[in-house]
């Protein structure tokens, strides 16, 4: 039995995977932006499941998060889910909660950041990007390429942890819509697999996977001093590096 914190819980791929490993005997800590969203993860806290609470947008309550993670010991996994697909809390929300997040909670043995085939549209370019959201400054394909190189540099920096990124497809979701064309149990599978299987696929790092598949990513993604632009933006922003 695996110990795994996933963000982003009160809906989507986060709480559908939530409850898989669940279903699965793995003891889960879920996350929801505020006090109000823990009525949609009652069902899940009523199986055993803990709950933090905090608003990813914001550094101080990233942190809270963090602390509330810690507090409850260990965990095996992380899974980076929650994400925006709009408005001025992409940044903060896709990319800066995801690495301080890495930073503060209590380094586990995997990793998983929650990425996009968008993301290959996404620009490698940090000199104008605001992190705090105050401003719009960059797109959706923009913070999954963010968060793909951070996959990849953690998986660099840190060879004792399994990182990687997924893309889960356009499945389904509230943030994909009704019509979306991919399958909703593999858009969560590949994340829940990665977390927690044996298989020695799943235990190499440093990949961008698409439905159990390495594929692919952008080319900036394995660019070395990209990611350490990256990471440095990221470590002046929030005060915090990941070493």
């Amino acid at each position: 039995m695996a110990r795994i914190f996933i963000t982003g819980s009160a809906d989507g791929l986060g709480r559908a995977a939530a409850r898989t490993l669940m279903n699965a005997g793995h003891d889960v800590v879920v996350h929801v932006r505020s006090d109000l969203r823990l009525t949609a993860v009652r069902d899940l806290v009523g199986r055993g499941a803990s709950a933090v609470v905090g608003d990813l947008s914001d550094l101080g309550e990233t942190s809270r998060v963090a602390e509330q993670v810690n507090r409850l010991g260990p965990m095996d996994a992380v899974i980076h889910n929650a994400g925006v697909y709009r408005g001025p809390r992409i940044m903060p929300v896709n990319v800066v909660a995801p690495y301080l997040l890495t930073a503060l909670v209590e380094r586990p043995q995997r990793l998983v950041y929650l990425s996009s085939g968008m993301h290959r549209g996404g620009r490698a370019e940090l000199a104008h990007v605001d992190w705090s959201g105050r401003r719009a400054t960059g797109s959706y394909s923009d913070s999954k390429l963010f968060v793909t190189t951070l996959a990849v540099a953690v998986a660099r920096i840190w060879p004792n942890v399994i990182s990687n990124a997924v893309d889960p497809g356009w499945v389904p979701t509230r943030m994909g819509g009704p019509g979306a064309p991919d399958d909703l149990r593999l858009g969560h599978l590949t994340q829940e697999w990665l977390a927690t299987s044996d298989d020695p696929r799943a235990r190499t790092s440093g990949g961008y996977w698409y439905h159990q598949r390495l594929q692919d990513p952008h080319n900036a993604v394995h660019d070395i001093d990209f990611q350490n632009e990256l990471l440095a933006e990221l470590a002046d922003h929030t005060g915090t590096a990941v070493v």
